[in-house]
């Protein structure tokens, strides 16, 4: 994959639903990971264009959840 089409948020475990919220509604992440500050993957979820409103909120729950585990962390985002 091209380096120009990911890019790498790092945030505290407060602002993790907050940004995976924006990056949904900006609209162009094909695939979004998590991982923890040891550099784990601890959640990864695709977003296509039909599920995109049926998922937001078991996704944004799943995430709030995993929130409450980590200090910090790293968010990838694949574009489209």
């Amino acid at each position: 994959m091209n380096k120009s089409n990911k890019e790498e948020f790092k945030v505290s475990g407060e602002d993790i639903v907050r940004k995976v919220k924006q990056i949904i509604d900006e609209g162009n992440a094909r695939k979004v990971i998590i991982k923890n500050d040891k550099g784990e993957s601890v959640m990864e979820f695709s977003l296509t264009i039909g599920a995109i409103g049926t998922l937001i909120a078991p996704i944004l729950a799943a995430v709030g959840a995993m929130a409450a585990l980590l200090t910090s962390c790293t968010i990838i985002v694949e574009k489209k």
